[in-house]
């Protein structure tokens, strides 16, 4: 999960530089901001000091895939809007692991 959220974050920084030079600079710091944030959080997650700290980081990197998902489908449905499809497939894979990891760490 570490190196897909990470790799996501260089896409979504090349993304926010397409953005940015086609002057669409609002959109391009909203996606900066919220998809790098992501993987940031799992990352502080790998050495969090508790179980519950260890949730907390992974639903607050869920709820910033929330964000970064809301600002690729404004993207993907503005006009003149680069392609944001294959970004919008790989959060939805990441939403769905970390849902799984924040369920599987509560049960245990």
């Amino acid at each position: 999960m570490v190196k897909l959220s990470f790799e996501f974050a260089l896409e979504i920084v090349r993304y926010a530089e397409l953005l940015e030079e086609k002057r669409k600079f609002v959109l391009a710091n909203q996606l900066l901001k919220s998809g790098t944030s992501i993987g940031a959080n799992i990352w502080e997650a790998q050495n969090s000091e508790s179980k519950v700290d260890f949730i907390h980081k992974m639903k607050i990197s869920a709820k910033e895939c929330e964000e970064t998902k809301y600002w690729l489908l404004i993207c993907k449905h503005s006009e003149n809007y680069p392609n944001s499809g294959d970004l919008l497939d790989k959060i939805e894979t990441i939403q769905k692991i970390l849902n799984k990891i924040i369920a599987t760490t509560k049960q245990r």
